[in-house]
């Protein structure tokens, strides 16, 4: 490996190239399902999935949760100096990138290289581990499939940032977008996602929601506006989620953020970043979410993970349910894929998983359980009856009257006397038992 990708020391000593041995493997440091080359329907695994490692939760978190502090002690974060800490952790970061064999990473500003409070100095920061990262992509062949900037963590964005109601807020957020677009155009960024971690409002008692709203459509339009001149010809996104930190999001799921670029003028120009667990905590599943996108063509990029039944925060645990990932790629398969984006595993290992294999397993099991269901899907639409039941239920919208109300041939008077000619309706099954016995079967 050369020295560019692994710096000046190794950090994931005994586990060398992940590498796909097949089913019946019993290495649990090898794909068993992941066969990048392997096609299915027309496209490779690779393809398809466009594996993402983030670089926050794998090379930042610490194991702290809302009860105790770090367990995950890292070697990269040794060194004083900042730029030279940074470069340890690009260091690490690379090794493993390349290691677990996934094309791309995704990276939010602050957790590429630390920031400060003075606005000059951060994008000096920047600067210098983008040049560093430069060298390491053109190394290894990894790429970025998107980039962001953290408006939520530091205490200056507690009430938000482009819907902050204070304007020096909202200008300072504007500052690191730009920082964080700059980065993401010079590494060939192929997106660039927008999460409104706090976005949203804690009482309307002291909010004006509606101007809120406003500032944040004029701040995407800003920024759209100026990656667009600076020759950015990727997808913008929009990360869902209904709350936690907030009371109340404004992006909350994606019939939401639907409504609000329809509104504002931003459909063309960008789609949604799914997350499983922001999914579960909007009350909905992850298919749902990934339908009401795909089915108004905004099905740009998924977050892989999962949250935790018993607890009611983001978890952020690495997907393992082979039965629901499927559910996902029927929909995936169905709709004609991600338009841009790719499966970025946005998961963290446990904050009792303190060896460095177990990142290796946990994104191992990850993409093992979407490469799977991937398979899964595509045997259930090639050689089950799936596809003719569900077309079946709907079969009375293909002819007559049926067909005459979907082309807006019908008026109500119309509809009134074909329920009374018709008699009354025959009771039809749903057959929803079966087909998920069909899912299972096929697992």
């Amino acid at each position: 490996m050369a020295s560019i990708l692994t710096g000046d020391k190794e950090y994931f000593k005994g586990v060398g190239q992940i590498k796909y041995e097949g089913p019946e493997s019993d290495n649990p440091l090898a794909y068993r399902w992941y066969d990048e080359n392997r096609v299915v329907a027309g496209k490779t695994l690779k393809e398809h999935l466009k594996f993402a490692t983030a670089y926050w939760h794998s090379f930042v978190g610490s194991g702290a949760d809302p009860f105790g502090g770090q367990t995950h002690v890292f070697p990269w974060d040794e060194k004083s100096d900042v730029i030279e800490r940074a470069k340890d952790k690009m260091d690490a970061a690379f090794e493993f990138f390349t290691k677990i064999g996934f094309p791309y990473y995704c990276f939010h500003d602050v957790d590429v290289v630390d920031y400060g409070n003075d606005i000059n100095e951060n994008d000096r920061r920047l600067q210098a581990l983008v040049e560093y990262a430069k060298e390491k992509q053109a190394a290894s062949g990894i790429k970025l499939l998107w980039g962001t900037a953290n408006l939520f963590s530091h205490k200056r964005y507690m009430n938000g940032a482009s819907t902050n109601p204070d304007f020096h807020v909202l200008a300072h957020g504007a500052a690191q977008v730009k920082s964080a677009l700059d980065a993401t155009i010079a590494l060939g960024g192929e997106n660039y996602v927008f999460w409104g971690g706090r976005e949203g409002y804690m009482s309307l008692l002291n909010t004006d929601m509606h101007r809120e709203i406003e500032h944040f459509a004029k701040f995407l339009h800003a920024a759209k506006d100026y990656a667009r001149k600076q020759g950015f010809k990727g997808n913008f996104f929009i990360e869902p989620k209904p709350c936690e930190p907030t009371k109340h999001q404004y992006d909350y799921d994606a019939a939401t953020v639907l409504g609000f670029l329809q509104k504002y003028d931003l459909m063309n120009d960008f789609k949604l970043n799914l997350e499983v667990n922001h999914a579960t905590l909007a009350g909905h599943t992850f298919q749902h979410e990934m339908q009401v996108a795909a089915d108004n063509g905004l099905l740009g990029s998924l977050d892989a993970n999962r949250g935790d039944a018993q607890n009611g925060w983001d978890t952020d645990q690495f997907p393992n349910d082979i039965n629901e990932v499927t559910e996902y790629m029927l929909v995936l398969l169905q709709s004609g894929g991600l338009q841009g984006g790719g499966v970025n595993f946005d998961a963290k290992i446990r904050r009792n998983s303190t060896d460095p294999a177990d990142l290796f397993y946990a994104h191992i099991g990850g993409a093992d359980v979407f490469a799977r269901a991937l398979i899964i899907a595509d045997n259930i639409l090639q050689k089950s009856d799936y596809k003719k039941i569900r077309a079946e239920r709907y079969a009375s919208y293909d002819s007559g009257k049926g067909k005459e109300f979907e082309e807006g041939k019908l008026t109500l008077e119309d509809l009134r006397a074909y329920a009374i000619e018709a008699g009354e309706p025959a009771v039809i099954s749903g057959k929803q038992e079966y087909l998920e016995n069909l899912v299972n079967r096929y697992i």
